[in-house]
Formats: structure tokens, sequence, C-alpha cells
């Protein structure tokens, strides 16, 4: 089951939108490159287990 969620970038600050795979685990963390700067940032995911609600932080790839 896929979702879209936005995050910051953690580089420009800007909002992006991004698709979220739920059905890969409540947890996860892989790395998307932002969609204005093109910088990459690594994308923590927490998915709520009851409402399904999508968190997404953000951090500099290095």
């Amino acid at each position: 089951m896929q979702t879209t969620s936005e995050y910051y970038c953690a580089f420009c600050g800007e909002e992006n939108t991004t698709f979220v795979d739920i059905s890969s685990g409540m947890q996860q963390s892989y790395v998307e490159d932002c969609q204005v700067c093109c910088r990459p940032n690594i994308l923590y995911i927490h998915v709520d287990e009851d409402t399904l609600e999508v968190e997404i932080a953000s951090d500099y790839e290095e």
C-alpha cells in the first residue's frame, strides 16, 4: 500500500512530496534527492500503526 507524505529538505528547507510504501514496515529509512536543490536527504519514516499517519524527518546525506 502506497501513500504520499511531505518532508522538508535538510539543505534548502523546501517542502517535498514523496511516496511511502507502508507495506515495507512501520519504520523505514532511505535516501532521496530533493526535488528543488537535488541534494540527497536521508529520510527517516515512521508510520503510526493505528492511524497509518506518516511522519518523516530528514537529515543531511554526506
